[in-house]
């Protein structure tokens, strides 16, 4: 069983070396105010003078230089290779919710490891933020404040099926999966209300929504999945 590094009753700020800014990052801080980094996403974090509570990986990108800016009993060295850094913090964080920066962008080996990691901890709700987009696994239901217009797309990491109001395209009784249909450039009419049969659906919606949709998974009465079996 993996211990919990971070325990914490507020959103996280989770901060990887991919593709971010300083201002992405301190927009993630205001919702969601504690630190964690993993590896090379120190560098942001320290460079904008921010206190992290913890620094998460196997440290084999990390600068010895930032590393011996972190105090000893914040570093968290895990050396299995088993899983990628983002999911060793990932499944190591308990909070309402894990905003993610740093992990769009760049490159295209570590986003799509990213996205298998929302996949494979459905039980630890993760928002990743990209210069344009957030990207999360959809929860059992969710209800959206999108606008008429807004893109809504909805990309399957395994057999999907749900029902939903809202969509240009409607998704009930569809089936999606990968190598079939997909739900890409769906627009919203107005509010869109999603409800899923499991955790295999990725929602991609404008960057504005981040915050309505942090206080919509860090609220008390969030849908959430149930931790895998094993």
């Amino acid at each position: 069983m993996n211990e919990l590094i971070v325990e914490s009753a507020r959103p996280v700020t989770l901060v990887g070396g991919g593709q971010a800014t300083p201002q992405c990052l301190h927009e993630a801080l205001i919702l969601a105010p504690l630190c964690v980094a993993v590896d090379s996403g120190a560098r942001l974090v320290l460079s904008e003078r921010i206190e992290l509570a913890a620094l998460i990986g196997d440290f084999d990108s990390v600068d010895g230089a930032d590393l011996a800016r972190i105090p000893e009993d914040r570093q968290h060295c895990i050396a299995e290779q088993e899983t990628t850094d983002f999911e060793k913090a990932l499944m190591r964080i308990a909070a309402p919710v894990v905003l993610g920066v740093g992990f769009l962008g760049g490159r295209l080996d570590h986003q799509l490891a990213a996205l298998n990691g929302l996949l494979t901890f459905p039980h630890r709700p993760c928002i990743l933020v990209g210069l344009n987009e957030i990207v999360f696994l959809l929860p059992p239901a969710i209800d959206l404040p999108t606008q008429a217009g807004d893109t809504v797309s909805l990309f399957p990491l395994a057999r999907a099926r749900g029902r939903g109001t809202g969509l240009t395209w409607p998704i009930d009784d569809l089936t999606l999966r990968p190598g079939g249909r997909v739900g890409t450039s769906n627009a919203a009419t107005g509010p869109v209300r999603l409800e899923m049969e499991s955790p295999s659906l990725l929602a991609i919606l404008p960057r504005r929504l981040m915050q309505p949709v942090v206080d919509l998974f860090a609220a008390p009465d969030a849908a959430r999945w149930p931790a895998p079996p094993g």
